[in-house]
């Protein structure tokens, strides 16, 4: 046998299996093209019932399926306010709990953000977005981007960032920076420029903290207190003792005077005591005035507490001060406090001067 002859079985299997395959492409391209004429007589007999059923169909650029319910839209925050007054950390401390955080998001971009946040499924159900001069020549488009979220029913929440003009230069001339807006002016000129800025949209603020005696730490409790919950509350108050020598606290809502009352810092075996001490306490309650002004303070805030509830706002910090801040408004915020706590308020005490004297 030659080898040419040995070489010719092989040759003409092969030809025999290239026959056999060319075959069965044309019969698996011929059941592809039937299969697809099936599919599409059937896709328009489904689409035909859908509609006669009133039904969202497939129209070739959105796919809405029938019984879905439309995407949740996410829960925003805008955090705003003085530059140097711990924007960076509220906005970390937010990021820290799961939430979305943009920088520096123009204001106009903001309803496009929520948006797209609507559109991850439930993947992005909380965003907090931090709005300040450095995006200046948007922050005119603020208002309009707000006015455009509260047409669409979006839950948003205002919370600015406060400081004294003596905390905020200290910081600036900490760090050796110049503020955004002082050009070639001082500090100061710039931090003047921001407050008259800022003025409107702080008098629209949820949530006003003051961080001029605060640290990183602080604040970021304070965060943690009007964040971290699972459940968000109808309201949230904070009750703050002071004294009127420190001067008032600046993000106080409501400002109440307890120098009405004796004063225990005359009575000697007192004097050392605060307002937490419970024979103080006896002292300032024993007064004429003391229980009748509890009372009937107690009863004002609950027709106040309606009205925040109505308008949406979430946060009221209660300032009560008295001379030092030491016996008579530590003593009425405990009880103010626990109050409130009994009419299913979550309150937070904060006494800002005791300790000072």
């Amino acid at each position: 046998m030659t080898e040419h002859e040995q070489e010719e079985p092989s040759t003409q299997r092969t030809a025999e299996t290239e026959e056999a395959h060319k075959e069965a492409r044309e019969d698996h391209a011929q059941q592809e093209a039937a299969d697809e004429t099936t599919g599409k007589a059937a896709d328009g007999a489904a689409d035909e019932a859908a509609r006669e059923d009133g039904a969202e169909v497939n129209t070739g650029t959105t796919i809405e399926a029938a019984g879905v319910p439309e995407a949740a839209i996410p829960e925003l925050v805008i955090i705003s306010g003085m530059s140097g007054a711990g924007r960076s950390t509220a906005a970390k401390c937010l990021e820290d709990l799961g939430w979305f955080v943009v920088d520096n998001l123009p204001p106009a971009l903001i309803p496009t953000m929520v948006e797209l946040g609507a559109r991850s499924q439930g993947n992005v159900a909380r965003i907090a977005v931090v709005v300040d001069v450095r995006g200046r020549r948007f922050f005119d488009n603020l208002r309009e981007s707000l006015a455009d979220l509260e047409s669409k029913n979006v839950t948003r929440r205002i919370v600015f960032l406060e400081s004294s003009d003596e905390a905020l230069v200290r910081r600036f001339e900490g760090v050796r920076r110049p503020h955004p807006l002082q050009g070639d002016g001082r500090i100061v000129d710039g931090i003047a420029a921001e407050r008259e800025l800022l003025r409107e949209l702080r008098g629209d603020a949820d949530l006003v903290i003051d961080t001029s005696s605060l640290n990183v730490h602080e604040l970021r409790a304070k965060m943690d207190a009007q964040f971290a919950g699972e459940e968000e509350p109808e309201l949230r108050a904070t009750v703050m003792s002071f004294g009127f020598k420190y001067g008032l606290p600046v993000d106080a809502d409501l400002v109440v005077d307890m120098r009405f009352l004796p004063n225990p810092h005359w009575v000697p075996e007192l004097r050392q005591y605060t307002g937490l001490n419970e024979e103080v306490a006896a002292y300032v309650f024993n007064q004429p005035g003391a229980k009748e002004f509890l009372d009937r303070y107690a009863e004002l805030l609950r027709l106040i507490q309606t009205g925040y509830r109505r308008e949406g706002k979430r946060y009221v910090t209660i300032a009560v001060g008295c001379t030092g801040g030491k016996h008579r408004s530590v003593a009425m915020s405990e009880k103010l406090a626990a109050r409130l706590v009994s009419e299913g308020v979550e309150t937070v005490v904060v006494h800002r001067d005791m300790g000072r004297e």
